[in-house]
C-alpha cells in the first residue's frame, strides 16, 4: 500500500541495561517519547515494521560484510546479548519471508542489497523493539547498514538506499512502518564511552529536521570519527530515514544521557 510511518530512535545497550542509573529527569521523558512513538506506529496499523539498524558484528563480520542486508526469515530471535545484562527479555519475532522477498526484489532495481533468511537480533534492534513492540505483536523486517567495518557505504548511497526502501514500501499492498535506529555521537567500547558531543548532535539534528540532503551528505567519515566517534557513523540510518520519508523531520526528544553513552533521540519524518 505505502509507507505509513517513518521515524528514528537511539538503540544503545545502556538504555535498558543501565536504566536505574540514569537521571530520572532525563530518562523518563526519553522513555515517554519512545512510548509516544510506539503509539504513533500502532495507530497506523502496520502490517510490518521495517527496522533499520547498524548491527554490531552479531551476524555480519569482516569475512562477509554487506553494505546493506534485509531479512527474509520466518522468525528472528534476540537479543543475542545476555538478556539479564541487557535487561531485555529473549523473544522470537515474527517475520514474513514473502514480503521480505518482494521488498528486496524492488530495492534491487537501484541498490545491491544482500538478504538473510537467518538473523539474530542484537541490541541495535532488540532495544528499540523492547519499547516499540513490547508485546511482540508486530511482523518485523530487519535491515542492516554497515556502520562498523570500513570501507563504509558513502552517505549518498545511504540516501539512495532510503529512496529504494520508500519505493519498495510503496510497491506492496502491505502497510509498512519504518524506524531507523542508531547514534548520534558516541564512542562505544572505547575509553571515551559516555562522551557525547552535544553541539555536533544538535547541528546534525538541525540538518535532519530540515531534510537538507546536501548538508547531511557533506560530512566526511574522517570528520565524523573526529567529532562524533565511531558511533557517529550511524548517521547513515538517520539519512536513510530522511530519504525514505522525504518530508521535514520532527525530533520529539533529544538529550545527552552519559550513562546511556549516547545522545538519545526520538524523531519522525513527514511522509511526503
Amino acid at each position: 500500500m505505502s509507507l505509513v510511518y517513518c521515524g528514528v530512535c537511539s538503540h544503545a545497550p545502556g538504555i535498558t541495561s543501565r536504566a536505574e542509573m540514569a537521571d530520572p529527569a532525563l530518562r523518563d521523558p526519553f522513555y515517554a517519547a519512545l512510548e509516544n512513538q510506539r503509539q504513533e506506529i500502532m495507530a497506523t496499523k502496520p502490517d510490518a515494521l521495517m527496522i533499520v539498524a547498524a548491527e554490531h558484528f552479531a551476524n555480519f563480520f569482516m569475512n562477509n560484510m554487506p553494505a546493506y542486508a534485509v531479512g527474509m526469515g520466518e522468525s528472528y530471535t534476540g537479543p543475542i546479548e545476555d538478556p539479564d545484562w541487557l535487561k531485555v527479555p529473549l523473544r522470537t519475532a515474527k517475520g514474513n519471508p514473502d514480503l521480505g522477498r518482494r521488498l528486496v526484489a524492488e530495492m534491487l532495481e537501484t541498490v545491491d542489497v544482500a538478504y538473510a533468511e537467518e538473523w539474530q537480533f542484537d541490541h541495535g534492534i532488540s532495544v528499540p523493539l523492547h519499547f516499540l513492540d513490547p508485546n511482540n505483536e508486530l511482523t518485523i523486517i530487519p535491515v542492516n547498514i554497515n556502520c562498523q567495518g570500513p570501507p563504509l557505504t558513502p552517505l549518498h548511497r545511504a540516501w539512495t538506499f532510503g529512496e529504494a526502501i520508500r519505493r519498495a514500501a510503496d510497491s506492496v499492498p502491505e502497510r509498512i512502518a519504518l524506524v531507523c535506529t542508531g547514534g548520534i555521537s558516541h564512542w562505544p567500547a572505547t575509553p571515551d564511552s559516555g562522551k557525547i558531543n552535544e553541539a555536533w548532535d544538535r547541528e546534525f539534528i538541525t540538518r535532519w529536521e530540515a531534510n537538507d540532503r546536501a548538508a547531511m551528505l557533506s560530512y566526511t567519515d574522517a570528520e565524523t570519527y573526529r567529532d562524533a566517534g565511531q558511533g557517529g557513523f550511524e548517521i547513515r540510518t538517520f539519512i536513510t530515514a530522511a530519504a525514505a520519508g522525504g518530508g521535514k523531520g520532527d525530533v520529539q526528544f533529544f538529550a545527552p544521557i552519559p550513562i546511556f553513552a549516547v545522545g538519545c533521540t526520538v524523531g519522525r519524518i513527514e511522509i511526503a
